[in-house]
């Protein structure tokens, strides 16, 4: 009963601060929650939006996996953004450039943006590693240089089409084709990627030696070290496995829409993979319901306009609904660790007396 309230109230009280907080800020912005909620969920069966909801959900979720891999042994990886990027451009380059046949061009494609994630991420880890350097600062840097990289990249393997420069176009035989729904639109056939991922980090986190490793690193790296492991080789494993997953982030619109890496390639999906992470609290599930709900909040805040509300408004309520969930989250905590002295006090003292008590029965006889 205790372990369904530890994970019930948090998600209740979550929910409850974020209707409160989204209703404020709206009210404040002159606009109506009710009216506005009604509007953004009646966008979503209008046209492709739906479908356009889970294609980048795919990207958000494989973004959000990245850094809860980095979470769960304390580690801030900020560089995301530049690996997915940085990924999936050297990806386009190499799959423009190389012919094989198909199924097996897409596959060194997706292997070539892993990499490259990884060593991109691999540059921070020894950085913390070997030099004490903080991933932070490193991963933050390493995002500047990425823009730069990548310009270098677009501009020496590139090619002007109109006015976008981009990389030489990936062949058919590299494309991975979507799943046509219909008018609803044509889902990209790397979402099932996503999937893919969600489940082998759950059973990396769940059903393995090197998970338990990687968790008890986070929890207390002392009792870990103690128990025989190694921390730098948890460090290091940790930064490339999540940078490796970065990398091929960015690989769904290309080789299921786009077909090549253009100046104009999205942005902010590395950030908004770190709020995401938060707001499933490091688990599969709870990712993959943070990573739809970006996704929702961001393509239905495109008919926002028509009531008179600025879109804009929805990275406020992206902002508050991660808050509510930390500080939801955080509030429960502190009940449940004050709960818990409260038990061992209260065990303590009854052992305490039952010696004493003893005592002075022996006495009286």
């Amino acid at each position: 009963m205790n372990n369904w309230r530890v994970r019930l109230l948090p998600a209740a009280l979550a929910i409850v601060f974020s209707v409160v907080l989204c209703s404020a800020v709206l009210l404040v912005s002159g606009a109506n929650p009710i009216d506005t909620l009604l509007e953004m969920i009646a966008q979503v069966g209008r046209g492709m939006t739906a479908v356009n909801i889970v294609n980048t959900a795919g990207a958000y979720y494989l973004v959000a996996i990245a850094a809860a891999i980095g979470f769960q042994m304390n580690l801030l990886n900020i560089g995301i953004e530049g690996q997915y990027r940085l990924g999936a451009c050297v990806a386009a380059i190499v799959g423009g450039a190389v012919s094989l046949p198909f199924g097996l061009h897409a596959v060194l494609v997706v292997v070539i943006g892993a990499v490259t994630g990884a060593l991109w991420c691999g540059i921070a880890a020894v950085l913390k590693v070997y030099r004490g350097v903080s991933e932070v600062i490193s991963t933050i840097m390493l995002n500047t240089l990425s823009i730069g990289l990548i310009a270098f990249l677009v501009a020496t393997f590139g090619e002007m089409r109109g006015n976008t420069q981009g990389t030489v176009p990936i062949p058919a035989s590299g494309q991975v084709p979507g799943i046509p729904l219909g008018g609803a639109g044509t889902m990209f056939g790397l979402v099932l990627l996503s999937v893919a991922v969600g489940v082998g980090y759950a059973v990396l986190v769940d059903r393995t030696r090197y998970g338990f490793q990687l968790r008890a690193s986070g929890l207390s790296p002392t009792a870990a070290l103690a128990g025989g492991v190694d921390s730098k080789k948890m460090i290091m494993s940790a930064m490339l496995i999540s940078g490796a997953i970065a990398g091929v982030a960015g690989l769904p619109e290309i080789l299921s829409r786009d077909h090549t890496f253009t100046i104009n390639f999205p942005t902010g999906y590395g950030f908004a993979g770190l709020a995401i992470a938060l707001l499933g609290r490091n688990h599969p599930i709870g990712i993959a319901f943070g990573a739809l709900l970006w996704s929702f909040l961001d393509k239905s805040s495109l008919t926002l306009d028509n009531i008179g509300v600025p879109k804009e408004i929805v990275t406020i309520l992206q902002g508050t609904i991660v808050l509510s969930v930390v500080v939801a989250y955080e509030l429960v905590r502190r009940r449940e660790l004050a709960a818990e002295q409260r038990r061992v006090g209260r065990a303590l003292g009854t052992a305490t007396e039952a010696p004493a008590a003893a005592g002075t029965g022996g006495e009286r006889s």
